[in-house]
C-alpha cells in the first residue's frame, strides 16, 4: 500500500497538480484501499486544522511580510553600498559584495526567493552596467539567494522545527557558520572567475570613486537601520528577549517605522499593497503545511519510516553511507519539490534514521535545508532560477549552466558540513 501512495504521489505531481492538493489526495488513499485504514476524511481535516494551529508558525507570515516591506524600502541597495565601499576596487569585489548583501539580506527575509528578488533587481543592472557578463551576475544572484534559507532568520528552519519539534533558536544558531562558510565558498569562485575573466577597471574606478566621495560616514548614516536589523532579530532572540516569534512581529514593526518614518522609501498607500502581496505569498505556503501534516501523519501510521530506513540500512551501513545517501535523496527531492511540502514530508521519514546512526537532529536539520537550498538554482524546479530569469529575461536553462560552477561550490561546502558536525554545532 506504501508503493501505490508514492506512485499516485510523483503521478499527480507529474501532472502539475498543486502540491497541497496532491498531498491531500494521497493521505486519502489508504482508506480507499483498506476501508480498515483509520485516517478517515474527518482525520485529515483534523490533521490539517492541527498542523497550522500553532504559536511558532506565526512567524511565517511575519517574517514574509517584513521581507516584503524591506525589499520595496531598498534595504538591499543601503546593505550593499555598505560593502561596496569597501570590497569595491579589489578583484571580484562587487561580486563578493553581491554575496554579503545576500547574507545579510537573508538575515532580514528568512526566503530564497525574496533575497534573490530583492537583492536581484538592484544589483544585476548595476554589474552588468559596469561590464560583468550578464549571465554570470545572474547566476551569482540566483545561487547566493539560497543563504536567504540558511542565514537565520529561516523559514525553512522554522518548518523544520515545527516538524521535528526542536528548537527553532537553536537551529537558527546553528545555521550561522554554514551559511558564513558557503557564502564564502561562492565569493571564491567569484574572485577567480574575476581573475581569470578580468574587470573592466576603469569603470569600477569610476563607480568606487562616486561612493568614497560620498564618505564612509554618509554611506554607514544612510544604511545604519538597514545593518542593524539583524542585530535587534537575532539578538532579541538570543537574548532571551523575544521568542522566534515575537522576533518576527518585532521585524515587521521595524521594518515599518524604518522604510515609512526614518528613511522615507515607502509611503501610506504601498502598506496595504504589500500586505496584499505577503497573504498572496502565504496563503499557498498555508495550505501546503496544513496537507503535509496530515500526510506526514498518514506515512508514520503505515510505518513509513521504519520501513524507508530498513531499505536503507539493508542496502548500506555506517553513518557515513547513511549520510551520502541522504544527501543524495535530498537534492533529488529538492530538484522536484518545493522546500516546505519536502521538510514536512521527509523529516518524519529521514530523523529517525538520521538519530539511529548517531546524527544530531539539529546538525541533520541544517544538512536537510543546505541541501534544499541548492534545489533553488537545480532545474526543474529551481524557484531562484526562475526568479532570476523574470527580471533578466536570460533563459532558465543559461541560468543553470552559468549557476553550475557556483553549485560545485555550494556542495563542496555542503560535503564539509554534513562530515563536520562542528561546523552546525559550534555555537550551541
Amino acid at each position: 500500500m506504501l508503493a501505490k501512495v508514492f506512485i499516485l504521489f510523483a503521478s499527480l505531481l507529474v501532472l502539475c497538480i498543486p502540491v497541497s492538493a496532491t498531498m491531500g489526495i494521497s493521505a486519502l488513499l489508504p482508506k480507499f484501499i483498506s476501508p480498515a485504514f483509520p485516517a478517515n476524511v474527518a482525520f485529515i481535516v483534523r490533521q490539517c486544522v492541527g498542523g497550522v494551529d500553532s504559536t511558532p508558525i506565526l512567524a511565517l507570515p511575519l517574517f514574509v511580510l517584513s521581507g516584503i516591506i524591506m525589499a520595496r524600502g531598498e534595504i538591499s541597495y543601503k546593505i550593499f553600498n555598505v560593502f561596496s565601499y569597501f570590497g569595491g576596487k579589489r578583484t571580484g569585489g562587487l561580486p563578493c559584495a553581491v554575496v554579503v548583501t545576500c547574507l545579510f539580506y537573508g538575515a532580514i527575509s528568512g526566503s530564497g526567493p525574496a533575497t534573490t528578488a530583492a537583492v536581484g533587481a538592484m544589483t544585476i543592472p548595476l554589474l552588468v552596467k559596469l561590464g560583468y557578463d550578464r549571465v554570470f551576475v545572474t547566476s551569482l544572484v540566483a545561487v547566493s539567494g539560497g543563504l536567504g534559507v540558511i542565514i537565520p532568520p529561516s523559514i525553512p528552519f522554522i518548518i523544520y522545527g515545527l516538524s521535528s519539534g526542536e528548537s527553532v533558536g537553536k537551529l537558527f544558531l546553528a545555521g550561522i557558520i554554514p551559511g558564513l562558510l558557503i557564502g564564502a565558498c561562492l565569493m571564491a569562485y567569484a574572485w577567480y572567475y574575476c581573475k581569470s575573466r578580468g574587470e573592466d577597471k576603469e569603470k569600477l574606478e569610476v563607480y568606487c570613486n562616486e561612493l568614497h566621495k560620498k564618505g564612509l560616514v554618509k554611506i554607514l548614516k544612510e544604511s545604519f537601520f538597514a545593518l542593524m536589523t539583524p542585530v535587534i532579530i537575532l539578538g532579541g532572540i538570543y537574548g532571551g528577549i523575544v521568542t522566534p516569534t515575537e522576533a518576527a512581529c518585532v521585524s515587521v514593526f521595524y521594518a515599518l517605522i524604518v522604510c515609512c518614518f526614518i528613511d522615507k522609501t515607502l509611503k501610506f498607500n504601498e502598506v496595504i499593497e504589500i500586505f496584499r502581496e505577503a497573504v498572496n505569498t502565504y496563503a499557498p505556503v498555508l495550505f501546503i503545511i496544513a496537507s503535509a501534516t496530515a500526510f506526514a501523519r498518514v506515512l508514520t501510521m503505515m510505518q513509513a519510516p521504519q520501513t524507508i530506513a530498513a531499505g536503507i540500512t539493508s542496502i548500506v551501513s555506517g553513518k557515513i553511507a547513511v549520510l551520502i545517501i541522504v544527501n543524495i535523496m535530498l537534492i533529488g527531492v529538492g530538484m522536484v519539490m518545493d522546500t516546505t511540502p519536502a521538510i514536512l514530508i521527509l523529516t518524519p521519514i529521514l530523523l529517525p534514521l538520521a538519530k539511529e546512526v548517531g546524527v544530531d537532529a539539529v546538525h541533520f536539520g541544517i544538512i536537510m535545508v543546505v541541501n534544499l537550498a541548492i534545489g533553488f538554482v537545480t532545474p526543474p524546479v529551481g524557484i531562484n532560477l526562475y526568479v532570476a530569469s523574470s527580471m533578466t529575461k536570460i533563459p532558465v536553462m543559461t541560468i543553470a549552466r552559468g549557476a553550475f560552477p557556483f553549485i560545485v561550490a555550494f556542495s563542496l561546502a555542503l560535503v564539509a558540513i554534513t562530515f563536520i558536525p562542528a561546523i552546525s554545532l559550534a555555537l550551541l
